[in-house]
């Protein structure tokens, strides 16, 4: 999906998107208000499908402007791969690397994992990989690779923590697209 196939609220939040952080990054202020009026019924005009879905969407929502509490929140009340997955992100970007890979490992091979590591392979083509970075052009999206690399970027270990930022986003966006799809 693109940004404009999202209704006018989730639009106008996702133009104003920065790259995600590899770490937990500032909340936007900006946009305090906006993520606080969603709920799980004004994200689309659609009928809803699948309510766990659509919080995991807002999950979602909190983390790529950097709430990171608010996200928590959400997703560790949704018992299920996606709820994890939001979790795992979230305690990577905290960064709580352990507890990272404990949501991942319950997360297991969630189905927005296969467009993910297609995104990021098709990202990686062209690019030299270094140690850190080279599990970016695997044919299936492992999160404790990426995991390992965010606390490498971290600690200035990292020689390409752009591509992790970028792989980060792909992560972001074809997640959410997941959850909205199912959601409505």
């Amino acid at each position: 999906m693109t940004i404009d196939q999202y209704p006018a609220d989730v639009a106008n939040l996702l133009q104003h998107a920065v790259f995600p952080p590899l770490g937990p990054g500032q909340p936007v202020k900006e946009v305090f208000e906006q993520l606080n009026a969603l709920s799980v019924k004004s994200l689309s005009e659609r009928p809803l499908q699948d309510r766990e879905m659509a919080e995991a969407c807002l999950s979602g929502l909190w983390l790529r402007f950097n709430y990171l509490d608010r996200s928590h929140t959400i997703s560790q009340d949704l018992h299920d791969a996606t709820g994890s997955y939001w979790h795992g992100i979230m305690h990577r970007r905290e960064p709580d690397y352990s507890n990272a890979k404990y949501w991942f490992r319950r997360t297991g091979n969630h189905p927005a994992m296969v467009p993910l590591a297609e995104k990021v392979n098709q990202m990686v083509a062209n690019e030299s990989l270094d140690s850190d970075t080279s599990f970016l052009a695997n044919d299936r999206w492992d999160p404790d690779p990426m995991v390992d690399a965010c606390e490498a970027a971290a600690r200035g270990k990292c020689a390409k923590p752009e591509l992790l930022q970028k792989a980060a986003q792909f992560e972001w966006e074809t997640l959410f697209e997941y959850c909205y799809s199912r959601a409505f």
